[in-house]
């Protein structure tokens, strides 16, 4: 009998994840059809078909109808995606970016850097998020830059006390200790040493984080206060189900923003839970393969 032996890397424990790899191809399925179908079919999200009237059914012109005021849903919801998906990225990869560097300054550094950062952590969380969002929007204007810079610059917190808790581990390695003793400076121990071995959590939270920017730039167009006509986001189409008639009678309306919206955002907590397990430092073992020689 021989014997090969087979290193197990993240990626290859990652793509083993059956769930996180229907998950991953699910998504990147659905971002292609996103930003490429509408310049396929030349969708016009804002351009009103008086022929087909307003409030149509699906046809094959309109494949989902038109709204109330003859706009093609399907158009609308194809950019409207475009509009969720970039705003959740966009303000996730905000809230890392400030995250990070905050938790690491925290967890080294310690006496002052640590007081201060985690007390504006700790005023930050102990407001209620939704209603804090809802009013900086209210201040600032409810336009997608601004909801992506309240959500990314609000969901920090979270992000630096991740980081913080590992730091606080790892600085007091012996292999941190050592590169100290060396006179390496804080700049090159933080970026070189310590940060690679702290930031696997945040990878496995950010598409998490991805998925709550969408829920909650969805709840605030919902609630009215997120992206305005013309522009069109899920959640916005989704508010179209506040209307009695529309909930009832016209379910095409607002059942496939709410779809591909609970799709995105479970494939988005699968893909996170795979990249966890992919980076669970008790997988990183080499396993043996026995073939016959």
């Amino acid at each position: 009998m021989g014997e090969r032996q087979v290193e197990r890397t993240p990626w290859g424990r990652f793509r083993r994840d059956r769930r996180a790899m229907a998950c991953l191809m699910v998504l990147c399925m659905e971002l292609l059809l996103v930003f490429l179908l509408p310049l396929v079919l030349g969708a016009e999200p804002n351009v009103s078909d008086l022929e087909a009237g307003f409030w149509a059914p699906p046809s094959a012109e309109h494949w989902l109808g038109t709204d109330d005021v003859g706009r093609d849903l399907l158009a609308r919801l194809l950019y409207g995606g475009q509009i969720s998906l970039l705003i959740g990225l966009s303000a996730a990869v905000i809230s890392t970016a400030v995250g990070v560097p905050l938790g690491l300054l925290a967890g080294y550094r310690r006496g002052s850097w640590e007081f201060w950062i985690m007390r504006l952590s700790d005023l930050v969380q102990t407001f209620p998020s939704v209603v804090l969002v809802l009013c900086l929007v209210s201040l600032v204007g409810a336009s997608a830059l601004n909801i992506v810079l309240v959500l990314g610059l609000l969901g920090w917190t979270g992000i630096a006390r991740l980081v913080y808790a590992n730091t606080l581990t790892v600085r007091e390695q012996e292999y941190i200790l050592a590169v100290r003793a060396l006179g390496a400076g804080r700049a090159t121990i933080l970026w070189r040493n310590v940060l690679p071995n702290v930031v696997a959590p945040v990878w496995c939270s950010f598409p998490m984080r991805v998925g709550r920017a969408i829920l909650s730039e969805s709840s605030l167009s919902f609630l009215g206060f997120g992206i305005r006509i013309p522009q069109a986001s899920w959640g916005s189409l989704i508010q179209y189900a506040s209307n009695l008639t529309v909930l009832t009678r016209r379910p095409w309306v607002w059942l496939p923003p709410g779809i591909l919206l609970m799709v995105t955002v479970f494939c988005l907590v699968g893909i996170g839970d795979g990249i966890r397990d992919a980076l669970d430092p008790r997988a990183n073992r080499v396993i043996y393969h026995h073939k016959n020689p």
